[in-house]
């Protein structure tokens, strides 16, 4: 179904590549709506079909059914000229930036400019106002062994919205980055969508790079589409994939003799919506309970989270059940 405000709508995907033995299918039956001016996550492990899924989307793949419409015009029945054209309205972010050694940051984001034949003036005053927008003017005539990985991140991300594009796609942006640099990129990224209203499409294996910046995501999984949705809702529903992905709780060793139940915050229903109330339920009806882990924090606007709970009478697991179960938390015993 069509997203009355979708700039890209990928209906009904299906790619196959032959083999000896067969047809091998990377992608079946995807489907989702990207709005204009959002930031949407495409997560799935190595082998889900994410690169597959970009090379469709920029035509250079060519599904074997399906559609891949981009404000209107279908890419898939695009040929030639008119294909070459659809293509720029993509920008491409890499893992790494790679950006060309010999050149200056100034005219590695340059480069898609002259290759598209724009004036001298006109790329240099391009050039200028792409500099400033990533933050880098005082860096422009700095060779990449000069930037930092952060700063050819910024290059490259420069470099790909030079000629304007209407969605930028970017894969893996952060993976070879440290955690502070990657909190600095996403924000930038984030800060690009609000002062450019482009619409960003990121391909990650990290649910820590949607967390922090998406609007809405999409789950592959073995070619398929697992779930997707707007991260508010999907956070808010602990019996999905992604609800245990974006908030995962921290790796402890669980003891072995102790009964333990995981129960998810942040539901609309829930009458508890703190970990002092989840406990006062439990101690209220003479269950003994402690928090032996515990994730919460604020996405998509909804503050949310999972706790782990160690029930000190293992008798007592299943009137912990009943009652966090009445009280709308999803408990789920794990031990």
């Amino acid at each position: 179904m069509t997203h009355p405000s979708a700039l890209l709508d990928v209906r009904g995907l299906r790619k196959e590549f032959p083999s000896a033995a067969g047809p091998v299918v990377a992608l079946e039956d995807i489907t989702l709506s990207i709005p204009k001016g959002s930031i949407h996550g495409i997560v799935g492990r190595s082998g889900a079909g994410k690169s597959t899924l970009i090379r469709c989307l920029t035509g250079l793949e060519n599904p074997t059914n399906g559609q891949v419409v981009l404000d209107g015009t279908d890419l898939t029945s695009l040929t030639g000229a008119e294909l070459r054209a659809a293509r720029r309205r993509f920008g491409m972010v890499f893992q790494h930036a790679n950006i060309l050694d010999s050149r200056t940051a100034a005219a590695n984001i340059a480069l898609p400019l002259e290759i598209a034949g724009w004036s001298k003036g006109a790329r240099e005053a391009r050039v200028a106002e792409l500099l400033e927008l990533v933050g880098l003017t005082d860096r422009a005539d700095n060779h990449p062994a000069q930037l930092s990985g952060g700063q050819q991140q910024r290059v490259g991300i420069a470099r790909a919205l030079a000629p304007r594009p209407d969605i930028l796609l970017c894969d893996e942006p952060t993976s070879a980055l440290d955690a502070g640099t990657t909190r600095q990129i996403l924000g930038l990224l984030r800060d690009l969508r609000d002062r450019l209203g482009i619409t960003v499409v990121i391909i990650t294996h990290e649910p820590s790079v949607v967390r922090e910046v998406c609007d809405a995501v999409t789950l592959l999984g073995d070619g398929a589409l697992v779930e997707t949705g707007a991260i508010a809702d999907v956070v808010a529903d602990p019996s999905t994939q992604l609800h245990r992905d974006l908030i995962p709780l921290p790796p402890l060793p669980l003891d072995d003799e102790a009964a333990h139940v995981q129960v998810a915050l942040g539901q609309a229903e829930a009458t508890a919506t703190s970990v002092d109330q989840v406990l006062e339920l439990l101690r209220g009806d003479g269950v003994p309970a402690e928090v032996t882990a515990a994730t919460l924090e604020t996405i998509g606007g909804r503050r949310v989270g999972r706790i782990q709970l160690e029930i000190g009478d293992p008798t007592r697991v299943d009137t912990a059940v009943r009652i966090l179960d009445a009280a709308h938390l999803a408990p789920e015993v794990t031990a």
